[in-house]
C-alpha cells in the first residue's frame, strides 16, 4: 500500500514537469527569427507609389509610396527639401514604423511647375536602420518634367573650413523680382550641399534668368536674415541651360548702422551703443552747460560703445543730445539720477609669461591723461633696477612700460601712488605686475616667402586652429615675412587682399553688390613645434 502511494505521488509530480517543458517549447516557437545569423545590410526598397514618381500633370494633394519591409523617418523636418518651396509644409505620415509614407499636400499648386520631394538621408529602414538616401519624388502639375540642372560649390569666404549643410537657392528673374526678395520672400528653386565637400547641384530646373544665392541660416525658411546669416551671391545673373560649375563664398554681413539709447552708466559717464558699421559717429551735446564743464568722447575697447566722459558732475535733470552718423540724425535725451562715481583701474594685456619682443601694456577703465615715470620701477629678480620708457597710448586709452628683456628673466613693474592719473582727476593705488620672459627655444618661427605675388596691399595672418590671429603682417609690395616667437602648435597661413586699404578683412553687402574681400589660404595647416625655424614659399594661383 505504501509503494503504491509512492508510485502515484511521483506520477503526480511528473505530469506538472512536463508540462512546463511544453510550455516553453511552445512559447519559444512563438518567438520571432532566431539570433544569429547574417546582419541585415539591405536598404529598403519601394514596391510602387501612388501616382507613380514623375508623374506628369498631377492634380493628387496625397502621395502615397510603399515599401518592401518597416521604415521609419529621422529628422525629416530637417532633411526634407521641397522645391519650389511650398507655403504650408507637406504633412509626413506616419512618424512611427510603417511600411506607406504619406506625403499630404497642404498647399495650392503652382501650374506647369515641377516639384521636387528630397527626403535627404530620413528613411532608414526600422530594424536595422539601414539608409535609404536622397530619395527624390518628383512630379509636374504640366505636360512635361523640367530637367535641367546647376552645379557649384559654397564655400566660407573667410575661414577655410565651411559649416555645412547650406542652402542654394534660385529666384527668377521676372518682372516682379527684385534683390530685396532674399529677405522677404522664398525662392523658386533649393538645394543643399552634399556634404563637407561643399559641392551643390539643383535640379529639375526650367529655362529662365536667375539670381543664385546661397545661405548659412541659423533658423531654415530660405530667406535672408542679415543679423543672423551668412549670405553668398553669384555677381551676375545666369541663364539656365548652362554647363558653368559657379563657386559661391559666403559671408556675414555687417549690419546698417542703428544707435542704441544712451544710458547713465555712473555720474561721470554716458555710454552710446551701436549696431553696424560706424563711418563718423558724432556726438554733440545740445543742452547749454557752465564755461568749466568739459568733456572727451572714448571708444570703448572690445564693445561697439562711445564712452562720453565729462566734468565736473552735472547738476542738471538731463542732457540733449544730437547723434549723427552720415545722414542719419536722432536727438535723444539722456536723464540724470545719482549713481557711483568712476575710480581708476589698471588691467595687464599680456600674460605673467611673455616673449621678448611683449610689451607691458596696462588698459585703464577710464580716459588716462598724465605718466610719471618716477614713480615706476622696473626691477629683476636680483633686484636690480631696468632703464624703461613710459608712455601713454591716447588712441587705445592704455598705458605701455617698454624695456630692454632678457631671456628667462623675472621682472617686477611697480606703479606707486599716483602713477597714472586719469581725466577724472582720480590716480592709480600702488600695484605691481610680474612677467616673465620664457626662453626664445620655447617658440618656433616662420620665414614666408610668396611666389606669383602681384596684387597689393596683402594682410598677412597666422591663425591658430580657433582661427584667431596670433601674427600679422601688411605688404604694400612684395618682401620677405618673418613671424618669431609663436608658440608651439598649428597654425593656417591667411592672405587677404585689402582692396580698400584699411588693414582688416572686409565682408560683402548683397543689396549693394560688393563681393568679400579675396581670402587665400596655404594649401594645408602648418605644425610649429618649440625651436624650430620654419621656411615656406606660399605660391599663388
Amino acid at each position: 500500500m505504501q509503494q503504491q502511494h509512492r508510485s502515484k505521488t511521483y506520477r503526480l509530480l511528473y505530469i506538472p514537469i512536463v508540462f512546463l517543458f511544453l510550455l516553453s517549447f511552445t512559447d519559444c516557437a512563438k518567438k520571432g527569427r532566431p539570433s544569429g545569423g547574417l546582419r541585415d545590410t539591405i536598404a529598403p526598397v519601394i514596391l510602387r507609389s501612388a501616382p507613380e514618381n514623375f508623374t506628369t500633370n498631377f492634380k493628387n494633394n496625397e502621395i502615397r509610396i510603399t515599401f518592401d519591409e518597416f521604415i521609419k523617418l529621422k529628422d525629416i523636418s530637417k532633411e526634407l527639401i521641397v522645391s519650389p518651396p511650398l507655403k504650408y509644409a507637406p504633412e509626413i505620415t506616419p512618424l512611427s514604423v510603417s511600411k506607406v509614407l504619406k506625403i499630404k499636400i497642404l498647399d495650392t499648386l503652382k501650374d506647369n511647375t515641377t516639384y521636387s520631394f528630397n527626403f535627404g538621408n530620413s528613411i532608414l529602414d526600422n530594424n536595422e536602420g539601414n539608409l535609404f538616401p536622397n530619395y527624390k519624388y518628383v512630379f509636374s502639375t504640366g505636360s512635361y518634367i523640367d530637367s535641367l540642372t546647376l552645379k557649384g560649390t559654397a564655400v566660407d569666404a573667410l575661414l577655410p573650413e565651411t559649416d555645412f549643410p547650406v542652402s542654394v537657392v534660385l529666384y527668377e528673374v521676372d518682372q516682379n523680382y527684385s534683390d530685396s526678395l532674399v529677405l522677404l520672400e522664398k525662392p523658386t528653386y533649393i538645394t543643399t550641399t552634399k556634404d563637407n565637400t561643399s559641392s551643390f547641384e539643383l535640379s529639375n530646373l526650367k529655362k529662365g534668368i536667375y539670381q543664385l544665392i546661397a545661405l548659412k541660416e541659423q533658423t531654415r525658411n530660405y530667406t535672408f536674415q542679415p543679423k543672423t546669416d551668412k549670405i553668398a551671391f553669384y555677381k551676375d545673373l545666369i541663364t539656365i541651360p548652362t554647363d558653368s560649375l559657379f563657386e559661391l563664398k559666403l559671408f556675414k554681413e555687417v549690419p546698417d548702422f542703428k544707435p542704441t539709447r544712451p544710458k547713465l552708466e555712473s555720474n561721470n559717464r554716458i555710454s552710446f551703443g551701436y549696431q553696424g558699421k560706424t563711418d563718423n559717429f558724432q556726438i554733440t551735446l545740445l543742452t547749454p552747460m557752465e564755461d568749466d564743464f568739459q568733456y572727451r568722447i572714448i571708444k570703448q575697447p572690445g564693445r561697439d560703445t562711445l564712452n562720453f566722459w565729462f566734468k565736473p558732475k552735472v547738476t542738471k535733470d538731463s542732457l540733449v543730445f544730437v547723434t549723427k552718423n552720415n545722414l542719419q540724425i536722432d536727438t535723444t535725451t539722456v536723464r540724470f539720477r545719482e549713481l557711483y562715481s568712476d575710480s581708476l583701474r589698471l588691467t595687464a594685456i599680456n600674460n605673467r609669461l611673455i616673449s621678448l619682443e611683449d610689451t607691458l601694456k596696462l588698459n585703464a577703465n577710464t580716459p588716462l591723461i598724465a605718466i610719471n615715470s618716477e614713480k615706476i620701477s622696473v626691477i629683476t629678480k636680483d633686484t636690480l633696477a631696468v632703464d624703461f620708457t613710459a608712455q601713454i597710448n591716447l588712441k587705445q586709452n592704455a598705458a605701455q612700460i617698454i624695456f630692454d628683456k632678457q631671456e628667462e628673466q623675472l621682472y617686477s613693474i611697480t606703479l606707486r601712488d599716483g602713477a597714472l592719473a586719469d581725466y577724472l582727476g582720480n590716480m592709480n593705488d600702488s600695484i605691481v605686475f610680474k612677467q616673465q620672459v620664457k626662453p626664445t627655444a620655447d617658440f618656433a618661427s616662420l620665414n614666408l616667402t610668396l611666389a606669383n605675388a602681384d596684387e597689393f596691399p596683402l594682410l598677412i595672418e597666422l591663425v591658430n586652429e580657433k582661427f584667431e590671429v596670433v601674427k600679422q603682417t601688411y605688404l604694400e609690395s612684395n618682401s620677405p615675412v618673418f613671424f618669431q616667437h609663436i608658440n608651439p602648435g598649428n597654425y593656417f597661413i591667411r592672405l587677404i587682399l585689402d582692396q580698400n586699404k584699411n588693414k582688416i578683412w572686409d565682408p560683402g553687402n548683397f543689396l549693394e553688390k560688393l563681393a568679400p574681400e579675396k581670402v587665400v589660404y596655404y594649401p594645408s595647416i602648418i605644425e610649429l613645434r618649440a625651436n624650430w625655424s620654419w621656411s615656406e614659399t606660399f605660391t599663388l594661383k
